[in-house]
């Protein structure tokens, strides 16, 4: 079984955490740097991860998805060559990272954006790349 590099994201840094960072956020600006730094813990995937056939379509930036199965309960790693869609992969990370097929098909991820209140500020490609990432997700939850 590949072993994915660990990350604090649905662990130690929860989407409760995230939600509650965001809305204590002052502004788009305040929220858009929290969604840099939350970036800058994902740690970076190695190259030999970075292939072709786990690349997220959709996406304007460079994005890299893998997971990894174990005992029912997905693992997922991802990374991306710009800095804020790094950000707002930590944000699907935290929800997504540990669970288990039926959970990520139950999770309301639509409501979790509107509680972030990021995706009005997103430009619409940005708004797609993150919407790709998500139904990428699902997808490999249900394979």
């Amino acid at each position: 079984m590949m072993t994915l590099p660990h990350h604090p994201f649905g662990t130690e840094i929860t989407a409760t955490d995230i939600v509650a960072q965001m809305q204590s956020a002052k502004g788009w600006e305040d929220r858009y740097r929290n969604v840099i730094q939350l970036g800058k813990k994902l740690p970076a995937l190695p190259d030999e991860y970075k292939q072709d056939n786990v690349t997220v379509s959709g996406c304007e930036s460079q994005v890299w998805l893998v997971h990894a199965k174990q005992n029912e309960v997905f693992h997922f790693a991802a990374d991306s060559d710009a800095r804020i869609v790094r950000g707002l992969i930590t944000l699907v990370l935290a929800v997504y990272e540990g669970k288990t097929a039926d959970e990520i098909a139950a999770f309301d991820i639509d409501s979790y954006f509107a509680d972030l209140g990021l995706i009005d500020h997103l430009s619409p490609s940005r708004g797609n790349g993150l919407k790709a990432i998500v139904e990428q997700i699902k997808r490999l939850a249900t394979a």
